[in-house]
């Protein structure tokens, strides 16, 4: 198997397994929805759904592009979530400690580009 289809079968696998978390103890998601934002439950099971269908999207070849894009989105729309949980690291600290809060910040660009790599999405521009 190529590297881009480990990534595939990983990325896959951790967004679904987050996408299910996400509607199994969706209180401790909801937990970190930044307070100025509302319906944290919707949000949190709206999420989850994305995760779950962009994870299964990048295991089926005609859907992979548009997964890799929609998972993109989908990382950008949490990131206020994970600056919420820097900016109140303490709060979070049973969590992550803090340097992991901050270090999951740029680490988003990071996961960001190897979904789009991984799913081809950049072959749809």
């Amino acid at each position: 198997m190529t590297l881009r289809g480990v990534s595939l079968v990983l990325l896959a696998a951790v967004f679904v397994g987050a996408g299910v978390l996400h509607f199994v103890k969706p209180r401790l998601f909801e937990a970190i929805v930044p307070p100025s934002l509302p319906s944290p439950r919707a949000l949190v099971l709206l999420s989850g759904a994305a995760e779950i269908l962009g994870g299964v999207g990048l295991l089926i070849a005609p859907l992979r592009p548009w997964a890799g894009w929609g998972l993109a989105v989908l990382l950008v729309a949490v990131f206020p979530a994970n600056l919420h949980m820097a900016r109140e690291s303490e709060r979070f600290r049973r969590l992550a400690p803090r340097w992991v809060l901050l270090a999951r910040l740029p680490l988003q660009a990071v996961l960001i580009a190897w979904v789009l790599w991984a799913a081809d999405s950049l072959s749809l521009l």
